[in-house]
């Protein structure tokens, strides 16, 4: 018969040594009953490892549970995480409202580096070609920030500070890659059947059998793989470069700002005074020469893309690789000079670049996939391994904290009903309340994606006047940021 429910963590604790071997026999001829977990959780990033917080800190699950959290790579340097002042991660989230509170609702929002965490209140985005341009602003309306922007390691740091004040919950296998993902049919003999159980093999030699397996394990997840789950989606001819920047002092950063370039949109967020992280996301063939030119041509190249007109913009574009050695910093001051002749005295911009910090320049591939399906039977995909998204709207990790806490509350209704918590029947509830949500927003970022890549006169000017109406019409704008915020 199958197993209902495993002995909870209490007992098994204390009652494992004097277990006889009939028992263990009973389980199977091949499992010890030290590698059976009734959650396995493959991938130790920010979604897996919240995951696991989650389940340590909620009273159906931290004693009635055995839990896994397997990560690949060695987590010691995040745990050691000890930041210089005045150096910041080129790898930053935005955060919204829902996934803080999810965050203290857990417990590792008390553990956050609360120096470098950095929430605004202020937005501001516009086309390149047009200018037209929308502000979101709710500072006067004392609803809180509309995010906070801080580092992964941050996050990843306070996640596995609230993990380590009770080792005994969360059996972490760092350093631990998995090898294998397979149905051990030998472990169907005896009184207790787990044939149905996914055994994960693991790079040190151990098999561990799940009652559910997670698979927050990326991109390419081995997971999703093992239960035969299609990507679906596409690849953008777009790359990502990511920096941190040195921007004027004297100008208080509390402003996201963001422009749509025909080759794709520029972001800068702010960190500190003095201080912002960007991503700029163009083509494969620019994003090799943007990461590739000197410190002072790169800063020039970013307020360009912040402040020239488009054309001005190309011109920058091809003079990088240029063997003929040009000013850029003389030509920006010079074709700013005469811009602001003709320009709006009021238009706002980023605060002036002045450098990069060193080594912090990187890019990486877009793309856009949804998983066919979020389950199987006692298989379920979180984050990344089931959605990936273009980052021009923030909006990753925040899904990814979405689906951990609606796999969470599924999990714990499970376990207060008496469920098998690896029934497809359950996690059914978790896939109708997910699935949807995600794909309305994977299409939205898709579309404006799509929307601003363009400089096809007859949709700038369709973009640029929707941008102007919206912009004015503040309860709609109200009811977007609420949406975005996860309100």
């Amino acid at each position: 018969m199958s197993v209902k429910y495993l002995t909870n963590r209490t007992l098994f604790q204390k009652f494992s040594t004097n277990l006889n071997k009939r028992f263990l026999a009973t389980v199977s001829t091949t499992s010890k009953l030290e590698d059976i977990y009734d959650i396995v959780i493959v991938g130790g990033g920010i979604a897996g490892s919240a995951l696991a917080c989650a389940l340590a800190t909620s009273n159906l699950t931290k004693l009635q549970k055995r839990i896994a959290l397997i990560e690949s790579s060695n987590t010691s340097n995040i745990r050691e995480w000890n930041p210089l002042q005045g150096e910041f991660s080129n790898r930053v989230s935005s955060l919204t409202p829902r996934s803080v509170q999810f965050f203290k609702d857990i417990g590792v929002w008390q553990n956050i580096n609360e120096e470098r965490i950095k929430p605004f209140s202020d937005m501001q985005v516009w086309d390149g070609i047009s200018d037209a341009r929308i502000r979101y602003n709710n500072e006067s309306d004392k609803k809180g920030p509309l995010a906070w922007i801080l580092e992964n390691y941050n996050i990843q740091h306070a996640i596995l500070k609230t993990l380590d004040k009770d080792k005994s919950i969360v059996d972490i296998f760092d350093n631990t890659k998995v090898q294998d993902i397979t149905f051990d049919k030998d472990s169907g003999g005896g009184q207790f059947d787990l044939s149905d159980w996914p055994s994960v093999e693991l790079s040190d030699g151990r098999k561990l059998k799940a009652r559910l397996l997670v698979g927050a394990d990326g991109f390419n997840s081995p997971v999703r793989s093992f239960a035969n789950i299609e990507s679906l989606g596409w690849d953008y001819n777009s790359h990502a470069v990511v920096a941190t920047l040195h921007v004027d002092p004297n100008i208080e950063n509390k402003t996201a700002w963001q422009r749509f370039l025909p080759t794709g949109p520029i972001a800068m967020l702010p960190l500190q005074n003095g201080f912002s992280s960007m991503v700029w996301s163009t083509t494969p063939n620019l994003a090799t020469k943007i990461k590739s030119i000197s410190s002072k041509d790169f800063a020039c190249l970013v307020n360009a893309a912040f402040q020239m007109r488009v054309a001005d913009l190309e011109y920058f574009y091809s003079q990088l690789g240029n063997n003929e050695s040009v000013d850029l910093q003389s030509e920006f001051e010079w074709r700013k000079s005469v811009q602001l002749k003709n320009s709006d005295p009021k238009e706002e911009f980023p605060p002036l670049v002045l450098g990069v910090q060193e080594k912090s320049r990187a890019g990486f591939p877009l793309r856009m996939r949804n998983a066919e399906s979020y389950i199987k039977e006692r298989v379920v995909l979180v984050g990344d391994a089931a959605h990936t998204i273009h980052p021009l709207a923030g909006q990753g990790l925040n899904q990814g904290l979405a689906d951990v806490h609606h796999l969470l509350q599924v999990i714990e209704r499970g376990i207060a009903n008496g469920q098998d918590i690896g029934d497809i029947n359950l996690l059914r509830g978790y896939s109708s309340e997910r699935y949807l949500s995600n794909l309305v927003m994977l299409g939205v970022v898709d579309k404006l994606h799509k929307l601003f890549g363009t400089d096809f006169t007859p949709t700038v000017l369709a973009r640029s006047l929707g941008l102007k109406t919206l912009n004015n019409l503040e309860p709609v704008k109200a009811e977007i940021m609420k949406y975005a915020m996860g309100l």
